[in-house]
């Protein structure tokens, strides 16, 4: 089982930058694609971003151009780089692993983000 821990969210106002990071546990980590998602209060949760092992990424519309995904897989750790930010990109920020190979995935707790004056 794959343990997950976010950092880096926080109070930012509109225009500002934050940095996410997401540590797993394992030796599988080379292997994963790595993705975030969000949820806003009352919303369903939503894709951000994602990075493949191999570091092809995607992003939705709504950050494309503000946000970054990226990898370092020497730490276990995958970041979301977030600039120009919006008071709609207030939400929960969860990080999100699967391993195809093993056929696992596991989600990690949350970081709340949030975009105001």
């Amino acid at each position: 089982q794959v343990h997950l821990v976010e950092l880096g969210g926080g109070l930012v106002q509109p225009g500002g930058s934050l940095r996410l990071s997401c540590a797993a546990s394992g030796s599988r980590f080379n292997s994963y694609a790595m993705e975030w998602y969000r949820q806003a209060p009352g919303k369903q949760r939503d894709f951000v971003a994602s990075i493949t092992s191999r570091g092809s990424t995607n992003y939705s519309d709504s950050v494309k151009g503000r946000f970054t995904i990226f990898r370092a897989n020497d730490k276990n750790t995958v970041y979301l780089e977030m600039n120009s930010l919006k008071p709609e990109d207030t939400a929960v920020y969860y990080c999100y692993a699967r391993d195809y190979i093993m056929g696992m995935d596991a989600w990690g707790q949350g970081t709340q983000v949030t975009v105001s004056s």
